[in-house]
């Protein structure tokens, strides 16, 4: 199974990002297909968070935007919302451990963790610092390779 990180959930929805297009046709493939795809709660909480924030764009998202976006996600059938599962401490430890990951990492840790106990194994993203974490392959679609 395939997760969407945040920026690219930023991106599809904020259409003066300069990555607009091509996150949105991305997600869209993904909400239209057949095959599983997941977003971990972290990502649902920081979308809203970021595209909200008068100081990062201007003007914001309004909450009543940015809620609807996440119920026009919600609707497609092949999304998978994951979050922290029973094994989520052990492998959080072990990739925090591992990727020698302190202060504002963790998040990605988080993240990464998440979507290794679901069975994750490849996380859409733009952010090089998941890089870091063993087990989780990190695919920036946005780019060509």
């Amino acid at each position: 199974m395939i997760a969407v990180d945040t920026n690219l959930l930023v991106y599809a929805h904020r259409r003066d990002s300069t990555f607009h297009g091509r996150a949105r046709d991305l997600i869209r493939g993904l909400a239209e297909g057949r095959a599983s795809w997941a977003v971990p709660w972290p990502c649902v909480h920081e979308f809203l968070a970021v595209v909200t924030h008068p100081r990062i764009f201007d003007p914001p998202s309004t909450l009543e935007q940015a809620a609807e976006q996440v119920d026009a996600w919600l609707e497609s059938p092949s999304l998978v919302l994951i979050g922290e599962g029973a094994d989520y401490w052990a492998v959080l430890r072990r990739q925090l451990l591992a990727g020698a990951v302190v202060g504002p990492r963790v998040h990605e840790g988080r993240i990464a963790a998440i979507c290794l106990v679901h069975g994750v194994r490849t996380l859409y993203s733009s952010d090089r610092d998941f890089s870091r974490f063993p087990g989780l392959s990190v695919q920036n679609p946005l780019v060509s390779s």
